[in-house]
C-alpha cells in the first residue's frame, strides 16, 4: 500500500497543473498504479533479491511467443512525452515544444516465467500487477525477468531507465511523433507491425500493438547496444 500511495502523491503533485485531453482525473488513496516495466529500482521500496520485471498478457503476449522472443533478446521501452516548463510555480506543457517517441529504459531477458496458479511467487516478485491472483488465471500470463547485467557488458546492469538526452528521441525533429528519424541498418531489417514503414525521409511507426519485434539484424543490435552505452543510467 505504501508504494501506491507514494505513486499517487506524486501524480497529486503534477494534476493541479497538467491535464490529459482537457480532463482532470481525482485521484485517492484507492486509485491503483501499474508499475510495469518495472526497471528503476529505486522507484519504490524492494525486498531483498528483487530484480527487474516485465509482464504481459493476452495478445501482446501472444506476440511475443509468436514471434520467439527468448532469453538474452533485448527489450528497449519507448513512450510518449513532452517537455514541460515551470510557469508562475506551476508544471506546464510548453506549448512551443511537439509530443515525441522517446526511448527511456531497456532490459535484457534472463528468465520468462509462465506465472499460472501452479507457480510459487517469490516474496520479492509478489508487489508485481502480473504476480497476483487474478492475473494468475490467465494462461498467456507472463513475467520477463532481467539479467544481472548485460551479455555483452559486466559492467551494465540487465535493465535500466535512461536519463532524457536528445539521442533517444526517435521522433525525426520537426515532425510528428510517429515519425522515426532511424539509420540505415533499419531498412534491412524485419519488423513486426511494419510491412512497407519507410516514406520519404522517415520511418513511419505502426500505432497497433504494444511492442514491434525486429528479427536478428546484425546493424539493429549494435544500434541498440551503442544506444545503452553511450546513454545515462538512473542508478
Amino acid at each position: 500500500m505504501g508504494s501506491k500511495c507514494h505513486a499517487v502523491q506524486v501524480m497529486r503533485d503534477l494534476m493541479p497543473s497538467i491535464k490529459s485531453s482537457n480532463e482532470r482525473i481525482d485521484l485517492s488513496n484507492d486509485f491503483g498504479c501499474h508499475l510495469d516495466p518495472d526497471i528503476f529500482k529505486n522507484a519504490i521500496h524492494r525486498e531483498p533479491n528483487w530484480r527487474p520485471l516485465f509482464g504481459q498478457v493476452d495478445a501482446a503476449q501472444g506476440h511475443l511467443q509468436k514471434q520467439d522472443v527468448r532469453r538474452d533478446d533485448l527489450f528497449l521501452f519507448f513512450g510518449s512525452f513532452r517537455k514541460t516548463r515551470n510557469d508562475d510555480g506551476k508544471l506546464a506543457y510548453d506549448p512551443h515544444e511537439k509530443e515525441m517517441h522517446v526511448i527511456f529504459g531497456y532490459l535484457q531477458i534472463g528468465d520468462i516465467i509462465k506465472v499460472d496458479q501452479k507457480f510459487d511467487v517469490p516474496e520479492w516478485m509478489s508487489y508485481h500487477p502480473h504476480a497476483n491472483n487474478a492475473r494468475k488465471s490467465n494462461e498467456t500470463n507472463t513475467i520477463y525477468v532481467a539479467r544481472d547485467h548485460l551479455s555483452w557488458s559486466e559492467s551494465l546492469p540487465g535493465a535500466g531507465r535512461f536519463i532524457f538526452s536528445d539521442r533517444l528521441v526517435l521522433t525525426k525533429r520537426g515532425y510528428s511523433k510517429s515519425k522515426w528519424a532511424l539509420p540505415d541498418c533499419f531498412k534491412e531489417a524485419k519488423i513486426s507491425y511494419h510491412k512497407k514503414p519507410w516514406k520519404d525521409g522517415y520511418f513511419k511507426s505502426a500505432g497497433r500493438g504494444q511492442e514491434f519485434v525486429i528479427m536478428d539484424n546484425n546493424g539493429v543490435e549494435e544500434w541498440a547496444r551503442n544506444k545503452i552505452e553511450e546513454s545515462q543510467i538512473d542508478r
